[in-house]
């Protein structure tokens, strides 16, 4: 979701295309999509704009809580940096970094340690509140604005727990400010607490967070690419120094951030070897026949692999009362952003700057990768329509949009993005294909 932040990219501090607008939650005046300069409308003026996404982590590893159970977290990324002149934030402040404010949802709704949501304040923990979820439980998210800030809820209808966190200046939540100039990143000065909101009032193809790759608001997204097995190590987090089940001809330059069976061991985790970092050649586990769903044999493929992630389609509160389902659906995936070092890479730059051949070596799936697909069925509890993520032969699928990535996700979509001087970048970041209908409407 697009969140409201004035310190955060395209424009902090203005800049020859205006001054930095304030952004108005909840609001599609906020709506500043126009590639022309000279429009009012133009994307460079587009109010600071944060990326919030609710996430999930699964048990088991390290990115785990632990062995057994879920966690889950409110993480707002921000961008300091002002796009229309190229300059980011003082070193001190780390420049133009991708900055985070992050807080576990908690049974008590109090951020651990304090101040620790802010990017300039203590490392994130868990502690006994945090809200833990086993494998397999039914959760409801909620997700509504309030005076001080956005307030996610989390509500375990299997164990009966429930959890909730808000953005708020009180709990924490802070913008870093955007002073490029300065000599410092000190915590008096620079860490203001700060109420994030939601910044748009719906989610169409003009409500974007205009210096992401991405070109939604509202959306839900399985986060990929993110672990290969390894055998040996040169240092715990290191590099990846010998053959593996993912790269049985040695290790490539994309497996660090890697770690040892022994080690995980010792946190009490699964004893697998592997590595965190980038998949960009992708030969990873995320792309490969290991989703549910992507082996025709249907005893063989419940032998191999998980259940399904399932989830409803999300509603909102009507203005006239009661909840509504959005009125359309669209299926989108960032491939041509991360496709850089495939052989051919992809050419996203299509004007400012200009590849040779712009959309060349943008595929997909990725050359020699399975990339997954959201299939939609009937609900074995609600029999109402879920969706599921993986292959297309989840036994009780109603709908595979194509049974494949390629037909799924569609075309190359282009985007513009502010850039230097005040004209817009055109890129190829996305595939996307936007259905006219929801085909997959919950129920309240």
């Amino acid at each position: 979701m697009a969140m409201c932040d004035d310190q955060s990219a395209p424009n902090p501090g203005g800049s020859l295309v205006g001054p930095n607008i304030l952004c108005t939650p909840d609001s599609n005046k906020n709506i500043f999509d126009s590639a022309d300069p000279g429009r009012p409308s133009y994307i460079g003026k587009h109010p600071g704009t944060a990326f919030m996404e609710m996430q999930f982590y699964p048990p088991g590893w390290f990115i785990s809580s632990d062995v057994t159970h879920w966690t889950a977290a409110l993480n707002i990324d921000s961008l300091s940096e002002n796009m229309n002149t190229g300059q980011g934030n003082n070193a001190a402040c780390g420049g133009a970094i991708e900055y985070v404010n992050f807080a576990f949802i908690q049974r008590d709704g109090i951020p651990f340690p304090p101040g620790s949501p802010s990017p300039l304040g203590p490392f994130v923990e868990t502690n006994e509140q945090t809200l833990r979820m086993n494998p397999g439980d039914e959760l409801v998210v909620t997700q509504v604005d309030t005076e001080h800030g956005l307030k996610i809820t989390v509500d375990d209808l299997t164990t009966g727990q429930s959890g909730f966190m808000v953005s708020s200046a009180a709990n924490g939540f802070a913008e870093i400010l955007f002073d490029p100039n300065g000599d410092n990143c000190d915590f008096p000065t620079h860490n203001i607490t700060y109420d994030f909101h939601p910044m748009y009032a719906t989610s169409s193809e003009h409500t974007r967070v205009p210096w992401a790759a991405h070109g939604y608001n509202i959306a839900f997204s399985d986060e990929i690419g993110h672990f290969e097995y390894c055998n040996a190590v040169d240092q715990q987090g290191g590099n990846c120094t010998a053959p593996s089940a993912t790269d049985p001809a040695g290790p490539d330059d994309d497996d660090a951030g890697c770690f040892t069976a022994d080690f995980a061991r010792q946190f009490g985790f699964v004893p697998v070897g592997g590595c965190l970092s980038s998949d960009i050649d992708f030969d990873g586990v995320p792309y490969q026949l290991t989703w549910p769903g992507t082996l025709r044999d249907v005893k063989r493929d419940r032998a191999l692999h998980t259940e399904p992630v399932e989830f409803t389609s999300p509603l909102f509160n009507a203005a006239e009362g009661g909840t509504g389902n959005f009125k359309r659906v669209a299926f989108e995936t960032d491939l041509p952003r991360v496709e850089f070092a495939t052989d051919p890479p992809c050419q996203r730059h299509i004007s400012n700057p200009a590849d040779p051949n712009p959309g060349a070596g943008c595929v997909d799936p990725p050359k020699g990768a399975f990339y997954p697909i959201y299939t939609t069925a009937t609900s074995e509890h609600t029999q109402g329509c879920v969706w599921h993520l993986g292959g297309a032969f989840i036994p009780g699928t109603t709908n595979t949009f194509g049974g494949s990535s390629t037909t799924e996700y569609g075309p190359l979509l282009p985007l513009a993005y502010p850039a230097v001087g005040g004209l817009p970048s055109f890129r190829y970041n996305n595939f996307r294909r936007v259905l006219n209908n929801n085909p997959c409407a919950a129920s309240d």
